[in-house]
């Protein structure tokens, strides 16, 4: 289950042959996100277990397991910061019942990252993946 929005950038990544280049792309996502205000840069919305300074604060219209999930992010990083354009292409407009469906190690694993990202970057990507399934948990049970 994926969004046309990881769809897209799953066949960029079917494009590109080169893994510099895919790196580039991934870069370049996360350039093209907006950045997260500095007031929202707090603990709370602070994502632990990455080697980089990561911010994801969920944004979720409705209630229940029908609400739309949604979220913004940031980091310090600029690949990190294009994993997070992944991310979000990945769940944001799903239902946060169908957040928790994604099989996002296969769905990542499409894209190849879990062979090219360094141990940390894969832990923060976990990371990260780990705090969106417990946002949208949170959100399912209300």
């Amino acid at each position: 289950m994926a969004t046309e929005a990881f769809e897209d950038i799953a066949d960029t990544f079917d494009f590109l042959d080169d893994w510099e280049d895919r790196y580039r792309h991934v870069i370049e996502l996360g350039k093209a996100m907006a950045p997260l205000d500095e007031a929202l840069k707090v603990p709370a919305t602070k994502v632990e277990g990455c080697a980089s300074q990561v911010w994801l604060l969920p944004r979720i219209a409705g209630s229940g397991p029908q609400a739309v999930f949604s979220f913004e992010g940031e980091s310090d990083a600029l690949i990190v910061r294009g994993l997070i354009a992944i991310l979000h292409a990945l769940y944001s407009g799903l239902s946060v019942e169908d957040v928790l469906k994604v099989d996002a190690s296969a769905e990542l694993g499409r894209l190849g990252l879990d062979e090219h990202l360094s141990q940390q970057r894969s832990n923060g990507l976990r990371a990260m993946v780990g705090r969106i399934r417990h946002l949208a948990a949170e959100a399912a049970a209300e």
